[in-house]
Order: structure tokens, then C-alpha cells, then sequence
């Protein structure tokens, strides 16, 4: 199934206009187990199925304090299984990333370290073994760097996953996964030379059949647009990407974290910017390749210093919302927003107080960890005042069951499509209903390792479409007549081919 942009411009608009308005939702949240995600001094967020047992666990990691991985039990809540697995490790902690780079069908992390060598360590999971740190043995532990974001994906289309690693101070690192033999810094080799200073960056697919990279740059430095071209990569820095909506040159402002999001729901990608300096969002014209900002006219543009952005159907209206958290620094405590969509064109400032009080700065995840099919959100703190609270979202459970979340693996059941497109459509037509990315750079420094969720008021019947890249090519596999409601709890788990087909 396929469907034009313009056409899906066209066809959201007039479902709107003819549809029934959704009653807004009250927007509330209360914390989860509030004690024991009391302590702050946090700084990444990450979220994998750890122990196969179908619900997210969360890594959290800590300026110093000892990691920690909760076990989520669902009725029974989470526990701290950190030093029991071998992930206790009592460094500052400025990097985290989930990806099964192995193929052994579970998750593996990437941490990366402040401070003293090494910075970082690969924590292979064992299953009930626990974790064990292999950097050293495949060829990725450094001795020095500041650390930023880590994306596992699966840049040369090979079936197993690469992981690219933004740093702070010295050139971006591209490792491909060469299987038995470890991994090989391929950066320089591809032509990714990066300039700037890296603390952000995420993966998709312009349109051309490759995975491209996006890397926010801080310190008044232009971000960049590495497009994959056969046999490397070039940079396009120029336009509305290298700002991001804030000023070029000025030290005091920069990129952190890059959102790719489809905010308008036309079915293709754009761009969004949280900034030291005002936010971005922009809108891709893709028959003209090109990028404007609208989030002035949309109200986002808000001049102050942000450290994440956050993009998830929280009310399940099918509209898209915007979570940003302001940073902490030199003593300021900059407020967070929570925007709703409402109306199609306008976004309003919901953020309940329950958020407001919350010192929350770096790391912010929509996560359903409670599986009752609402998007609950996990924040980090890293001041004296912060948390790590896990805020439980109090929709209605009739409204909170109108969703519904896809997984896609590939043809083996292993996690290895990173940037795959997922779309939802009305059963039967080509009416569009939301355009997700599988997610390939996440949170700050965080990759999570989650389904891709849809909100669907009247809990209609849909048809799924994920989009895989493969040699160049686009390659779009449909399941068809999916009727959420026999998801509640649980995922649509989707095996997709790199010819596009539908493994059973």
C-alpha cells in the first residue's frame, strides 16, 4: 500500500473535518513507585526487554552513584537487579545504548564513561549469567573521549548491527561489526569527518533507499546531514539543518538533541531540534528536499536551554505530542513542556504540575511499562534536587486501550531494522493514521530497544505497513485487517525481510 504525501496531507485533513472531534483527555500523571526512583544524580534513561518476558526493563545511569537496572514484574513493580547481573558499575555514566549486536536474540549495552579510562564498556547479555563487559575483546573500548550519543544500527544493510558513538570533544566513531573478528572504526573511511562538537544524533532514511545520519552539534557549531551515498557518506550542512532554529557562531547555543517525526502526519519526516537556544521543528517538503522551521508559527520556538525532545501520542488521539525537559545549569533550573496538539495546526502547553515540580533534565522516554496501552513517561534528573521517576499516565482505561504497539524484527526474530518506517492506516483505504521510526537514537545518549506506538481513537481496524532499506532500495511489507484491541497487553510482533516480506 501506498500513498502519496499530498494525498496524505489531503486525506488527514479531511478525516478531520469530517470525523467527530475527540473529547480532550485530562492530563495526568503520578509517579510509580515514587521511592524507589527517588535518588537523583541521573543522567540516561534506556529501556530494553532484558529477561524476554514481553514488558520494558529500565537502565538507568548515574553521575558516580552505582547503575541501575530495574526488572519490571508488572503487578509486582520493578526491582533493582543491577548488582545482581553485573551492571552496578559506579561511574559517571553519559552513555547508553541497548542493541543485540551478537544476534543472540537479546539485548546487549553500550555504556559510555566521564572521567577515567576506559570510557567505555560493552555488556554482552548472558541471560541468567548476567552481563559481561567484551569492549575490549571486539574492539570497542576507548581509553579517552567524552562520550555522547550511541546509535546501534545496521548502516551497510549486512544484517547485523553497527554502532556509531557522538563525541563531545574529538571526531564522531563509526564501528562496523565485521561478526567474529570485532568491530573497525570505519569513520574516516566513509568520509564521516565531523567537525562539529556531537552530543546528539539519530538515523533515517532521507528517501533514498539508506539510512542517514543527523548529528546535533553544540557551542555554536552547525549541525550536519551525513546522506549515505554507495560506498560513503557526504555532508549536507547547509540550510535550515545546520542551525536547527538557533544561532550559528554563538558558543552559547547548540543542538543536543535531534527528533525525527513525522509532526504533521503527511507520512514523511521531519526534524526536530531541542536546543541551548530556540527549538526547531523542521518541515520536509521531500518533492523539493528541502526543510522549513515552523515552530515559531507553531508555538515551539521557546528561547531558553533544553536538554531532550520527546515525541508520543500520550492521549491517544492520534495527534502526536511534544515532551521537552530543560536542562539544569549554573544554578537555573529550566521548566519542562509538555505541548498537546489540538486542532491539527496548533500546539498547547499542558504540562500538568506533577511535572512542573520535577527537577527533570537529560534523559525522557514515552514508554507503556504498565502495557495498559497509554504512553507513561520516564524522566532523569541529574541535580541534587533531581529523580529518575517513572510517571504513570492516568487516562481513562477505555481510552488508554485505544492503541497499539508493532515490533519489528527481522526474518531470524533479532532487533536489527533500526530505522525502519512503520505507517498505520485505516483498514482497507489509504487513509493515513501515524508515521513511526523504529528507533535508531533516542532520549539523550540513550537507545531504547521498544515497539513503536500508535495511538487510535475508535479502535478501528488498520492496515500496517514497515518500510526496511536494503541495497539502496525501499521495501514496504503490509499486514492487513489488524484489529488492535486483540493487542492490548502485548505487541504486534512483525518479522520483515530485507526483501519485504512478512515472515510468519
Amino acid at each position: 500500500m501506498c500513498v502519496s504525501p499530498r494525498s496524505a496531507v489531503f486525506l488527514a485533513i479531511a478525516a478531520l473535518a469530517c470525523a467527530d472531534p475527540v473529547p480532550l483527555e485530562p492530563v495526568r500523571f503520578t509517579p510509580a513507585q515514587p521511592e524507589l526512583f527517588a535518588d537523583g544524580g541521573t543522567l540516561t534513561d534506556a529501556w530494553a526487554d532484558v529477561d524476554g518476558d514481553g514488558d520494558p526493563d529500565r537502565f538507568v545511569g548515574f553521575n558516580g552513584a552505582a547503575s541501575r537496572l530495574y526488572r519490571n514484574d508488572l503487578l509486582d513493580g520493578f526491582v533493582d537487579i543491577a548488582a545482581d547481573v553485573g551492571l552496578a558499575v559506579e561511574r559517571a555514566v553519559r552513555t547508553s545504548a541497548w542493541g543485540d549486536f551478537d544476534r543472540d536474540g537479546d539485548p546487549d549495552l553500550l555504556l559510555g564513561f566521564a572521567g577515567d579510562a576506559p570510557v567505555t564498556a560493552l555488556y554482552r547479555n548472558d541471560g541468567p549469567s548476567g552481563f559481561v563487559d567484551v569492549a575490549a575483546d571486539v574492539g570497542l573500548r576507548l581509553e579517552a573521549g567524552a562520550t555522547r550519543q550511541a546509535s546501534w544500527i545496521d548502516y551497510d544493510e549486512d544484517g547485523d548491527l553497527d554502532l556509531f558513538l557522538a563525541m563531545r570533544d574529538r571526531p564522531n566513531h563509526l564501528f562496523e561489526n565485521r561478526g567474529p573478528s570485532g568491530f573497525a572504526d570505519v569513520a574516516e573511511e566513509v568520509g564521516m569527518i565531523e567537525r562539529g562538537r556531537t552530543v546528539g544524533a539519530t538515523w533515517f532514511d532521507v528517501g533514498d533507499g539508506r539510512l542517514d545520519l543527523i548529528v546535533a552539534n553544540m557551542d555554536g557549531d552547525a549541525n550536519t546531514l551525513w546522506i549515505q551515498e554507495a560506498g560513503g557518506f557526504r555532508a549536507d550542512g547547509g540550510g535550515p539543518v545546520a542551525g536547527g532554529g538557533r544561532a550559528l557562531g554563538d558558543a552559547a547555543q547548540g543542538s543536543v538533541r535531534p527528533c525525527v517525526v513525522d509532526h504533521d502526519n503527511d507520512g514523511d519526516f521531519d526534524l526536530f531540534f531541542a536546543n541551548y537556544g530556540p527549538n526547531g521543528l523542521l518541515e520536509s517538503d521531500p518533492g523539493a528536499g528541502t526543510y522549513t522551521d515552523v515552530a515559531p508559527r507553531l508555538g515551539l520556538a521557546i528561547d531558553a536551554r533544553y536538554d531532550t525532545c520527546a515525541w508520543g501520542d500520550f492521549d491517544n488521539d492520534g495527534a502526536l505530542d511534544l515532551y521537552v525537559n530543560g536542562t539544569v545549569t549554573g544554578g537555573v533550573q529550566y521548566r519542562d513542556w509538555l505541548f498537546r496538539r489540538e486542532g491539527g495546526e496548533s500546539f498547547v502547553d499542558v504540562t500538568p504540575p506533577e511535572l512542573l515540580e520535577l527537577a527533570a533534565d537529560h534523559g525522557a522516554t514515552w514508554v507503556d511499562f504498565d502495557l495498559d496501552g497509554d504512553l507513561d513517561l520516564a524522566l532523569t534528573g541529574a541535580g541534587e534536587d533531581g529523580m529518575h521517576h517513572l510517571m504513570r499516565n492516568l487516562l481513562r482505561p477505555e481510552r488508554a486501550g485505544h492503541s497499539l504497539q508493532v515490533r519489528v524484527l527481522d526474518a531470524q526474530g533479532v532487533a536489527a531494522h533500526a530505522g525502519a518506517e512503520v505507517r498505520v492506516y485505516a483498514a482497507g483505504t489509504d487513509r493515513l493514521l501515524g508515521t513511526r521510526l523504529v528507533d535508531a537514537g533516542s532520549g539523550y545518549d540513550a537507545q531504547s530497544d521498544l515497539p513503536v506506538h500508535f495511538g487510535l481513537p475508535g479502535d478501528q481496524p488498520v492496515d500496517v505497513t514497515v518500510t526496511v532499506l536494503g541495497s539502496g532500495a525501499r521495501r514496504t511489507a503490509t499486514v492487513a485487517g489488524v484489529e488492535p484491541g486483540a493487542y492490548l497487553g502485548r505487541a504486534l510482533i512483525l518479522r520483515i525481510d530485507r526483501a519485504g516480506g512478512v515472515v510468519r
